[in-house]
């Protein structure tokens, strides 16, 4: 083969190599897709032969979890994995959904794991049948224990404590922490590292599945308490209830929220959320979903040992114009 001949060679290779890495970067952006979708550029669901259950504690009508679905699905779609994908806001029905998993042989799981006593005995039969398990999204402090090959979210403690040291630099003296499931380490933790910051932070329990209830109750407390000058919601459609219940309370305090929904980037664009601490959960449920997948075809390990942060990252008027349209697409 001549030199030009070689050379010419070698160029169209390089041309395929980057056109491969062109298309398999290029989805992830898109609009929510379901497991059984196909697209250019992607693989059949199924194609690989894995099938993979992804199980959380989703509170029915919490739009946090449209991200999850989505990153899980694109994940899905980009890998050729078979998604089945299950909730329940119960601890002990989320762990039998897990064990219904088990029984049905799938090749691998992703779970939450927001409450460890309850979860126990199904990762660890999961384990013990010989199935891949990660945890994401809840339960950074206790999913080496319980068993979890790697996971995938945010530090919540220090994503607290970084909330409570903003607020304090604004002035904050008072702050409110909006707990919507009472019980989560994961909401809990957010809460401590505020107050481990502002010692005269009160935490307040309200029902998340309830919005009504959760102005009402929010509604009551700003109008009875007036040194409440900072609302520390733990969920955006809870941010969204704390705004009615500011209005309707008269109160003068600021908001900020952790997570992300399209309404509460919107507040914080018009300026009446301060700013929100994303955890970037499409992150979370693609990289749940595209690790088992990368650990069954190739024995891959992601973080060293160490879980993966997908979070803290600020949200705030300095960065919303870039990231208020991927909130559209439920992908931020």
């Amino acid at each position: 083969m001549t030199a030009n001949r070689s050379r010419a060679a070698r160029l169209v290779a390089l041309a395929a190599v980057v056109t491969l890495a062109v298309t398999a970067c290029s989805g992830g952006g898109r609009d929510k897709a379901t497991a059984t979708d196909t697209a250019a550029g992607a693989n059949a669901a199924g194609s690989s032969g894995y099938t993979i259950a992804m199980i959380t504690h989703e509170t029915p009508g919490d739009t946090f979890w449209d991200k999850i679905k989505a990153g899980a699905q694109q994940a899905a779609k980009d890998t050729g994995v078979t998604l089945k994908y299950s909730n329940d806001p119960d601890a002990t029905k989320q762990a039998v959904l897990i064990q219904n998993a088990i029984d049905s042989k799938v090749s691998g799981i992703a779970t939450t794991l927001v409450t460890q006593k309850a979860l126990a005995g199904s990762v660890k039969a999961a384990k013990d049948a010989g199935i891949p398990l990660v945890g994401f999204n809840s339960g950074i402090d206790q999913y080496k224990q319980l068993g979890a090959l790697m996971y995938f979210g945010s530090d919540e403690n220090l994503a607290g404590t970084t909330a409570g040291k903003r607020i304090q630099a604004a002035g904050a003296k008072h702050p409110l922490c909006v707990i919507q499931a009472q019980g989560s380490v994961a909401l809990e933790a957010r809460c401590a590292g505020v107050k481990s910051v502002l010692s005269a932070t009160e935490n307040i329990n309200v029902n998340g599945a309830d919005d009504s209830a959760v102005v009402s109750t929010l509604q009551a407390k700003l109008a009875q308490d007036k040194s409440i000058d900072y609302i520390v919601t733990l969920g955006a459609p809870i941010a969204v209830d704390a705004l009615k219940a500011m209005d309707q309370a008269g109160s003068g305090a600021k908001l900020v929220t952790f997570d992300l929904n399209q309404e509460a980037a919107q507040d914080i664009q018009d300026g009446k959320i301060e700013f929100s601490i994303d955890q970037q959960p499409y992150v979370q449920g693609y990289m749940a979903v595209t690790s088992l997948y990368l650990y069954l075809k190739n024995g891959n390990d992601i973080g060293g040992g160490n879980a993966v942060l997908t979070g803290p990252s600020f949200v705030d008027k300095t960065n919303i114009a870039t990231i208020l349209p991927f909130t559209k697409n439920n992908t931020r």
